[in-house]
């Protein structure tokens, strides 16, 4: 994806809202000029080629990088063609006829349509600007190479791949785990809830805040169209979630209808919305259950070492939870529970009950814990979010576990355990 600068953005909009260049150009599609935010394209009768993730976006950008520099003259002809390959993209549609108005007039502002339709699509106007916005927001506003969001301290080999979402820059970023780390692959812009983020309550339209991991690939044929592509369901309410009181289910990672390329910023019911070809891509990656998904309300990017030293205080109270469960030293592995602990219906009392069980079946053999991963989440708690297998000596498999530590005080305890394959 191309950079984009402050200095770009600015001098993209000041350009088609400036004085029109001199040079001329062949107006082949004066709807353009007057048409609706909403308005599309004629199609094209030939076949077209199938359509790669982030291309339409980039080309997008490359549009405005031209204006930038006063090169309207070969944005005009690649927003036409764009238009032409997506004539549901809104937004390329509302750049192209901004930049076919520019060429006999000064534009006021960007989707500079007439007053009249201006009025009757206020509120589309409105949102075609803010997703132009948002998009050239995140790519003027790039990570720093090598860096990763603050949240993956360790992730295994199971996790192939990860994905964070930051919703203050309307961007969902794809990682690889690779052998040296954590590698950005691609970033996609993304809409959110229509009452923006924090979900709380069922019916809220916000997109909740945490750790959550792909739980299904929901086959496209049993989806309506409203849903594009497909759709990739997460694990709300997770743990703490629930710990919160927070209620609602069906928060999915999906597609667009095929009358529309993108939706707005803020347009779901508090679902994560992808273009369709971005979405494709990320199902084509990522795992049904091993995939964790990060939505933030801005990402926190850190250089991978710098995150070591956070994560030391908890790493000693995982071994020492590890080192209790396979000696048996039920006063020290129940002591690492929190009194608050619940885990479908189970108390802490309940909890310390099967662990003495199963700590009598096991007859000795120790515990092995294998392909740990753990993720932080931090806002007016500290969370640690722990997936493992658990093998004891002698066997090749075991339950896969899944745990949630909160730090109280200086101290790290769970306050959720449970099997999750």
């Amino acid at each position: 994806m191309q950079r984009v600068s402050a200095t770009l953005l600015v001098t993209a909009l000041s350009v088609m809202c400036g004085p029109a260049p001199a040079q001329g150009v062949d107006k082949r599609k004066p709807h353009a000029t007057t048409a609706s935010p909403s308005s599309a394209a004629p199609s094209r009768a030939a076949v077209r080629p199938a359509v790669k993730d982030g291309e339409a976006e980039a080309r997008l950008i490359e549009i405005y990088k031209l204006a930038g520099q006063a090169r309207g003259r070969e944005a005009l002809v690649k927003a036409e063609r764009l238009v032409d390959d997506h004539p549901n993209f809104q937004l390329a549609q509302l750049v192209y006829g901004d930049l076919l108005a520019a060429r006999s007039r000064p534009l006021r502002a960007p989707g500079d349509v007439s007053d009249g339709t201006a009025k009757a699509g206020a509120s589309t106007l409105a949102e075609l600007r803010q997703e132009s916005l948002m998009r050239l927001k995140a790519l003027r506003e790039r990570p720093a190479p090598g860096t990763i969001p603050s949240q993956f301290l360790a992730l295994s080999p199971r996790n192939k791949h990860a994905i964070a979402v930051d919703a203050s820059r309307a961007r969902l970023y794809l990682f690889e785990n690779t052998a040296t780390g954590l590698k950005l692959v691609s970033d996609y812009y993304i809409s959110v809830g229509k009452s923006g983020i924090e979900k709380s309550v069922e019916g809220d339209s916000r997109t909740p805040l945490g750790i959550y991991f792909v739980t299904s690939n929901l086959d496209p044929k049993s989806l309506k169209d409203f849903y594009g592509s497909g759709a990739l369901p997460i694990n709300y309410p997770n743990a703490l979630d629930l710990k919160r009181g927070k209620t609602g289910s069906g928060i999915w990672l999906h597609g667009t209808p095929p009358a529309q390329f993108s939706r707005a910023p803020q347009a779901s019911d508090g679902c994560v919305v992808l273009a369709n070809p971005d979405l494709e891509r990320i199902i084509r990656t990522v795992e049904v259950r091993t995939t964790p998904v990060v939505i933030a309300q801005s990402l926190q990017w850190v250089a991978p070492h710098s995150i070591k030293a956070d994560s030391k205080s908890f790493e000693e109270a995982l071994n020492s939870w590890h080192q209790a469960k396979s000696v048996g030293d039920l006063a020290t592995l129940t002591s690492l529970y929190s009194s608050d602990f619940s885990s479908y219906g189970k108390t802490r009392d309940d909890w310390a009950a099967q662990l003495r069980t199963e700590t009598n079946k096991r007859r000795g053999r120790t515990v092995q814990l294998k392909d740990v991963s753990y993720l932080r989440w931090t806002d007016s708690t500290d969370t640690m979010v722990v997936t493992f297998g658990e093998v004891l000596s002698g066997s090749r498999t075991g339950p896969v576990r899944r745990q949630y530590w909160m730090r109280q005080g200086k101290q790290w305890k769970i306050f959720f355990e449970g099997v999750v394959g």
